[in-house]
């Protein structure tokens, strides 16, 4: 797929197949994860990948909006450092959302769907996943063949028109 399709044809999926990812298209998505640009090449990220159906089930508990989780045939732990300062803790978000569409774009391109999730019980997915202190998930992305529909181009994007978001040289409201 072209990197344009690809853009385009990224979506939240949430109901995957029931097939396992191959190794190699998981490391290339965790691959692209990790060329992700970071804030002075920092690269504070690791990634804990879960395949085994009943930790899946498990991790799926961390947050209201993880059921998805539990469906996946992959799902990538994006562990971050506990940040020194609020400074640090911004550059661990702006970071980490590089990482993670860098993942969702190349898991498209793969015809791979994903979805993201937060994380609120730490100690759960501590407890999953393994991570030491003083380190915490930062969030989750679910991986999987979507059962609903491929991924295509969407032609028309449920997202603010064009000229409401862009503005030219100067902000300007019409």
């Amino acid at each position: 797929m072209e990197t344009w399709d690809a853009i385009r044809s990224r979506r939240n999926v949430r109901v995957y197949e029931d097939r396992p990812i191959p190794r190699e298209d998981l490391v290339r998505i965790l691959e692209a994860g990790r060329r992700a640009p970071s804030s002075q090449n920092w690269q504070p990220w690791d990634f804990v990948v879960v395949t085994d159906r009943e930790q899946l089930r498990q991790l799926a508990g961390v947050w209201q909006g993880a059921t998805h989780v539990a469906a996946s045939a992959a799902t990538i732990a994006l562990i971050a450092p506990q940040p020194e300062d609020a400074r640090q803790r911004d550059w661990i978000h702006y970071d980490f959302g590089q990482a993670t569409m860098n993942m969702m774009v190349t898991a498209t391109d793969l015809g791979i769907g994903s979805g993201h999730s937060a994380v609120a019980d730490q100690d759960l997915a501590r407890r999953l996943l393994g991570n030491p202190e003083p380190t915490w998930c930062q969030s989750l992305i679910a991986l999987g063949y979507p059962a609903d529909r491929p991924l295509t181009p969407i032609l028309r994007p449920n997202r603010r028109p064009f000229d409401d978001v862009v503005h030219w040289g100067r902000w300007s409201r019409g």
